[in-house]
């Protein structure tokens, strides 16, 4: 498990300020920042409801433990259409502090094996499925930053 999310490192620690998406209005310290926020919903530190209805979730695990791509221009209702305010002072201490929660990630699931924790989209996910979401979630923004 460690090393899914952690290849990632790699590449998120190559970007900068400046690079524009590919599509999508998030800055890199936005993508940075949206990536913390959904490690700390599979870490335990943030609890989100799933905001799809219970019906539609078997519809949508198949999607994910697929082989498709998640869709470039998908508007997270958690998040909505603007961006949310920058929570760090700049891209080098939010990648810093996505590194830390990464970590504990990992750490949580060491601990916690059989635990299950809400995804806001994909619902109830335990740690097999936050992998293959990671990795999805990952690769999705690094390819609209073009670092993949």
């Amino acid at each position: 498990m460690k090393t899914e999310i952690l290849n990632f490192l790699q590449y998120i620690d190559k970007l900068n300020e400046d690079v524009k998406p590919l599509w999508g209005k998030m800055t890199p310290q936005h993508m940075v920042e949206h990536l913390i926020l959904a490690v700390r919903t599979s870490n335990g530190k943030l609890k989100i409801e799933c905001f799809n209805p219970p019906e539609k979730i078997p519809t949508l695990k198949r999607f994910l433990m697929s082989s498709r791509p998640l869709p470039k221009e998908f508007m997270n209702p958690v998040i909505g259409p603007d961006l949310l305010p920058l929570e760090y002072k700049n891209l080098a201490e939010a990648i810093n502090n996505l590194k830390s929660e990464i970590s504990d990630y990992i750490s949580y699931f060491e601990n916690n094996p059989q635990a299950v924790l809400t995804n806001p989209t994909f619902g109830d996910l335990n740690r097999d499925e936050w992998i293959v979401f990671h990795n999805k979630h990952f690769t999705h923004h690094l390819q609209q930053f073009g670092l993949i």
